[in-house]
């Protein structure tokens, strides 16, 4: 029994000091006997603001020469052998670089130079916007096949630089 109370004791005291630092929070009236207390300016936590830039983007352009600049977080940079149904982007300056599609839509931002074909993820058809130069090129890309894009579908064989990824299903 004397467990019991100390138990009950506890949970009392713990209930009270919540119930205390809620007033105080909320900026309302202290329980009777005590005196108000207000938030200090400055201990809110701050908004979370999504900037859309990709994770560790520097450490991946010093580790595999890749540009990742900015996305919604539903194309994301995976390895080839992590397995099947990857969107793929073949390139002659880095070979073939996998990224893992998930969500009904997705976006990303890069620079890949050279690039000549992409395949499509296994569930989702693909746009890829590109650069050639001033003069802008969009691809459309089908649910996994292989497709023609930058330098291998451009007649005078031009280095295209691929510039963004938009997926939906």
């Amino acid at each position: 029994m004397k467990a019991r109370s100390a138990i009950v004791r506890v949970l009392g005291a713990a209930t009270a000091a919540g119930a205390l630092a809620w007033f105080a929070m909320a900026g309302g009236p202290a329980p009777t006997g005590g005196t108000a207390v207000g938030a200090v300016a400055g201990e809110t936590p701050a908004y979370a603001v999504e900037d859309f830039d990709y994770p560790q983007a520097d450490k991946i352009l010093t580790e595999q020469n890749i540009v990742l600049k900015r996305g919604d977080g539903h194309i994301v940079l995976a390895d080839c052998a992590s397995g099947t149904g990857l969107l793929e982007v073949w390139a002659r300056s880095k070979d073939k670089i996998c990224f893992k599609v998930t969500g009904n839509t997705g976006w990303l931002t890069m620079e890949i130079p050279a690039v000549y074909g992409v395949k499509g993820s296994a569930d989702q058809s693909a746009q890829v916007d590109m650069t050639v130069g001033t003069e802008e090129k969009s691809f459309d890309v089908a649910k996994d096949s292989y497709t023609a894009v930058g330098e291998s579908a451009d007649e005078q064989g031009r280095d295209h630089m691929l510039v963004e990824i938009r997926t939906a299903k």
